[in-house]
């Protein structure tokens, strides 16, 4: 197999969200965000012949990689839908209360930013996409020609956390005014000239492409959305991995995971002195960020937080 499309790749922090699973030979696990397969190869490696693992993703190349991939084994299922879907899922095969492990690999892959087609990354032209879903929903161009000027400087400012999002946004504006901003070499060049300031090693575009992207796939909202799903799909003591590569993703999981830890504080004059009831989630360690040889190797790797909960019985 030679199509780029569906080679593997070294997922991040490989080795420390296998640990992190608990890999059972004969439990069902969920990848939420198949991707290319490199984590769902990995579980299936430690799984046995009564071992499963159901697969989830939005993107059809992923779909075209899982079949190509993993159709001849009977252990694996893939399902092509946004991961918020994951209740829905689970209960339709059955698995409601069944799953050993839960992963989210979040953000946008490797092999999307990659490809120029798919309009993710300011390395190389290509037109202004964004979707995870190329099937569905808008593109960013589509998005950035109507979205109103006050919508775009609150996306800049909380989806981007970009200083300049004023600047910026009066300048795609502008821009947009002379003619459509379609392509991703446009959209750099128009937020390189507005930002007067760079950040270290970080292309000045790197924010405003991050909270395009998004807004465009409303990624904030799934993701909460998922995390309410994971709750009734664990059996008790499984397990919930979850890596975020930026602190938005990673404040929305940190919070879940914590609420769900600590439960409904009761008031203290109760005779039960206040003892926290409807915690569902046990936290485990703490975050886990990759070392400095696996950042050498990988400087995706940079920016990635694993944390991981168990669900209590």
């Amino acid at each position: 197999m030679t199509n780029s499309a569906i080679l593997p790749h070294q997922p991040v922090l490989l080795a420390e969200t296998l640990a992190a699973l608990k890999i059972q030979p004969d439990g069902v696990y969920l990848d939420a965000t198949f991707g290319r397969g490199g984590h769902t190869a990995a579980i299936l490696e430690q799984l046995g012949p009564q071992g499963q693992i159901l697969a989830l993703d939005r993107d059809p190349a992923a779909e075209r990689c899982a079949a190509a991939r993993f159709d001849a084994d009977p252990r694996f299922a893939f399902v092509r839908t946004a991961f918020s879907s994951l209740g829905q899922v689970v209960q339709k095969y059955g698995l409601t209360g069944r799953i050993a492990g839960v992963l989210l690999d979040l953000g946008v892959s490797s092999p999307q930013l990659d490809d120029p087609k798919r309009g993710f990354s300011f390395n190389q032209d290509g037109p202004l996409d964004m979707r995870m879903d190329p099937d569905a929903g808008c593109s960013a161009a589509e998005w950035l020609q109507r979205v109103s000027a006050a919508e775009l400087e609150r996306v800049l400012a909380e989806f981007g956390e970009e200083r300049f999002h004023r600047r910026v946004a009066r300048a795609l504006v502008t821009a947009r005014q002379s003619a459509p901003i379609t392509t991703t070499a446009q959209l750099a060049g128009i937020v390189a000239a507005a930002v007067p300031t760079r950040e270290p090693g970080k292309h000045p575009a790197t924010r405003t492409f991050q909270a395009i992207r998004i807004a465009v796939n409303d990624e904030l909202q799934e993701l909460k959305a998922v995390l309410t799903g994971i709750l009734p799909a664990l059996a008790p003591g499984g397990r919930l991995a979850a890596l975020s590569f930026h602190s938005l993703e990673d404040r929305v999981v940190k919070q879940f995971m914590r609420e769900q830890a600590r439960g409904r504080e009761l008031p203290l004059d109760l005779p039960v002195m206040g003892t926290p009831e409807g915690m569902t989630l046990r936290l485990i360690g703490r975050a886990i960020r990759a070392g400095a040889a696996e950042v050498a190797a990988n400087p995706r790797a940079r920016s990635a937080v694993l944390r991981v909960a168990e669900r209590l019985p």
